[in-house]
This record gives C-alpha cells, sequence and structure tokens, in this order.
C-alpha cells in the first residue's frame, strides 16, 4: 500500500479486551458484575437474566444471587479510554450524542409552560441501558439539569401531573446505579439549597397523588436529602407535621383492599428513621401515630433492614414521655411486636428492641407491658441469647433487669431449648 493510501485508511482503534462485554463483545457501557466476579454490560446480562436463566454466561457456574454489583473502576478506565480516543462515535456507535439531545430537553424545560413531556422523555433518557452511563453523569455535571427540575417544583406548584413527571426524574438520579456518587451528590445539594418550594411540592404529591408509585419517588427523593442532610436541615423537614403524617400514611395500607405496598414501607420507615433522630420531632411523631403504625410495620414485615429501622424509630420515641405512654397504651401490640422482631435484625435492631421493653416494663413499670413480655413465646431465650452475643454494656443490664420479669421455673428456663442440658441461669 502506498504513503498516500495508508494516510487516507480509516484510523482503526485496539479495544482493550477487558472493556468488552462477553455476551455482545461490544465495548461496555454500564460494566456491572455478577458473584462469580466475571463483568457484564447490564442490558446484556440483564436480557440473559431475564429470560429465565440461572447461571453465569462466561462460566455457567449457577448464580445463588442475582444482583449486579456496579464496576465502578472499570466504569473509570473506560471512560477514560473513550475520552482519549480519537473514535469514540465509532465506539459508541453513535453519531448523534445522546447527551445533546437531552440537553435540549432541559433548556425546553426551563422554557415551556407545559414541561410535562420533555420530563418524560427525559425520564427516558435515563431509564434507558442503551444509553452511555457516561452520558447521563454528564448531563448532570454539565448542565442545568438539577436547576431544571427544581424550578418546575417551585412554578408549577398547582400542576401536580408536572410535579409527578419532575420527582419520577429525580428519584431516578438519585436511586439509580447508573449515576455516580458524585453526580448524586450535586443533585442532593442543589435540592437542598433553598429547600422549602422542593419539600412542599414533595408533601403535595405525597398527599394529593393517586399513584402509589409517585408518593414513592417523592419518599426517595426525602430519604436522600434527609440522609446527608446537617442537623438545621433535619430539624426544618421535621418540623413539618404534614410530612410526618404522609409518611405514616406511606406505610399504611393503600386503599380499600387494605394492601401495602413493600416499597413504600421500606422508603417510608427509612424517611422517619431519619427523622426521629430530631429530638423535638418525637412527640409530634407519637402524636400523630407513628408507634401503632410502626408496631403494624414489624408484625407484618420480613426484611431486616425495614425491622431494624422500625425498632430505631421505637427505641427514638421511647426516649420521650409521649412515646412510652403512647407504648403502654398499645401495649398489647406494640411491646409483643418489637420482642417478636428481637433477634431478627442483627446486633444493632436486638440492642433497640432491648432499650425500648425496657423503657416500658421497667422504667415506666406498665403493669400490663410487663404481663405482656412474660407471655412472648421464647422471650426469656431471646434475651439470654442477647447476653451472650457480645452486646454492649448498657444492653447486657437493660436485659439483666428484663429477665426479671420471667418467672423462674425449669419450663421457662428450658422452653426455648431442645436439649437435657442443665442450663444455669445468670441471677
Amino acid at each position: 500500500m502506498r504513503k498516500e493510501e495508508r494516510l487516507s485508511a480509516p484510523l482503526e482503534v485496539k479495544i482493550p479486551s477487558f472493556f468488552k462485554c462477553p455476551i455482545s463483545l461490544d465495548v461496555m457501557k454500564s460494566p456491572v458484575s455478577l458473584c462469580t466476579g466475571v463483568t457484564y454490560d447490564r442490558a446484556s446480562i440483564q436480557r440473559w437474566i431475564d429470560s429465565g436463566n440461572t447461571t453465569c454466561p462466561a462460566t455457567m457456574q449457577p448464580l445463588p444471587t442475582t444482583d449486579l454489583v456496579p464496576n465502578l473502576t472499570l466504569q473509570r478506565l473506560i471512560r477514560l479510554w473513550c475520552t482519549e480516543s480519537t473514535a469514540v462515535q465509532s465506539v459508541t456507535g453513535s453519531t448523534v450524542s445522546a447527551r445533546r439531545i437531552a440537553g435540549d430537553l432541559v433548556r425546553e424545560i426551563f422554557r415551556s409552560n407545559d414541561p410535562a413531556p420533555a420530563l418524560r422523555k427525559l425520564a427516558g433518557f435515563f431509564s434507558d441501558d442503551d444509553v452511555d452511563e457516561f452520558e447521563k453523569n454528564d448531563l448532570i455535571g454539565a448542565s442545568d439539569c438539577i436547576s431544571a427540575l427544581k424550578s418546575v417544583l417551585k412554578r408549577k406548584k398547582d400542576d401536580l401531573d408536572v410535579m409527578e413527571a419532575s420527582i419520577r426524574v429525580l428519584a431516578m438520579v438519585v436511586e439509580s446505579d447508573a449515576i455516580e456518587e458524585g453526580s448524586k451528590k450535586k443533585t442532593i445539594s442543589e435540592l437542598s439549597s433553598d429547600f422549602e418550594p422542593s419539600l412542599s411540592a414533595l408533601i403535595t404529591v405525597l398527599q394529593k397523588s393517586t399513584e402509589i408509585e409517585s408518593r414513592t419517588d417523592a419518599g426517595k427523593i426525602l430519604q436522600s436529602v434527609l440522609a446527608k442532610s446537617d442537623s438545621d436541615l433535619r430539624n426544618f423537614i421535621a418540623d413539618s407535621d404534614d410530612m410526618i403524617s404522609e409518611l405514616l400514611r406511606l406505610i399504611g395500607p393503600i386503599g380499600e383492599k387494605g394492601s401495602t405496598d413493600r416499597s413504600a414501607i421500606r422508603i417510608g420507615i427509612a424517611c422517619l428513621t431519619l427523622i426521629s433522630t430530631a429530638r423535638k420531632a418525637r412527640s409530634e411523631m407519637v402524636r400523630l401515630g407513628v408507634v401503632p403504625g410502626v408496631a403494624s410495620v414489624l408484625e407484618s414485615e420480613s426484611d431486616s433492614s425495614v425491622v431494624q429501622n422500625s425498632l430505631k424509630i421505637m427505641e427514638a420515641v421511647a426516649c420521650c414521655a409521649d412515646g412510652r405512654a403512647a407504648m403502654c397504651e398499645h401495649g398489647a401490640r406494640a411491646v409483643k411486636a418489637v420482642a417478636n422482631k428481637m433477634m431478627k435484625a442483627g446486633k444493632s435492631g436486638a440492642e433497640s428492641s432491648v432499650a425500648v421493653l425496657w423503657a416500658v416494663c421497667i422504667k415506666c413499670k406498665d403493669r400490663r407491658a410487663v404481663e405482656i413480655l412474660a407471655g412472648v413465646e421464647g422471650g426469656l431465650t431471646k434475651l439470654l441469647l442477647l447476653m451472650q452475643s457480645g452486646c454492649s454494656v448498657q444492653a447486657r443490664q437493660m436485659a439483666a433487669d428484663l429477665i426479671k420479669v420471667f418467672r423462674v421455673n425449669a419450663k421457662s428456663c428450658l422452653a426455648g431449648y431442645d436439649s437435657k442440658t442443665t442450663h444455669i441461669m445468670p441471677f
């Protein structure tokens, strides 16, 4: 080949083999790893799993779990390589930048009197697995995307449909695995600045929306803000009676059938846990019904994180006199629910349970609560196991006090042990 022909020939870019998805053999846009340690492009492996396959495509090993863990290190390497490559467009297979299209949508959201269509298209952009994750993160980092979404919540406060669409996009940004932590922090930081209009919009959607998905989206945004907020912002949110009452409604039954939504419960409980750290909010939470509401969740939920957070809420409200009084009032339900979940949420959950039971049975000396605890099947065994599990000194002392609630006899001591071993009691 002559020199002129070589210069005019298209430049071939050698793609590192570990940048390619083992299924599609294309450069990975969203690299995720299976439990086998093999990394795939998210869209490809998700199609494989959705087709009913239960093995790793590369190794054919059975998959005990199909959780997909983002491979952020590889993602950054691919991004750096794509940035420095002279043939990015040929690798991505796109001649039109998806981010440019999304950027046009952001400008339309700013200008339009009816931004709902543009908001739905933007939601499609963030949910589309075929859109490069780099494009999604670049849109957040290099444009007024979040400012546009926030402005909609402020200027369209009477348009429920528009607010739901805007909140849908924001919820996708703060929850999606495709969005980098830095982009999420930027989003939450912008939302937290002058949060009052956004809080008002979230409350409106929680109150008026007929769709549980939209109400859950509002909860997701609130949870993200609360988790990153300082004490001033958290206290500001906790001051809203409407917000607390709507979160309690979120964890309760839905509609006439009285069914519940597990995602809504998880988000609602997480938000209430964060709000309960604000001391002045606890009495108001009790007044609005947090004790029977959370007791109901403890009765029905088995998810360890939900149970653990529920027990934390109970522990927080048990620190105030109103909370202890409410637990005594709802003793038959609250005490039994807390005692039954004592060993279902790890060490932290167990210690929270003991703190609640001690506050009601020992500090308040509520006779009915004592009788209920004494009648809980396996209650004594759970307390003994907790004392032997390396719990804190304070929890151990509380457990020792609670053990005295039980009548010590051979039947009660050995009820939880299916053996002929003689057990020496610690009292």
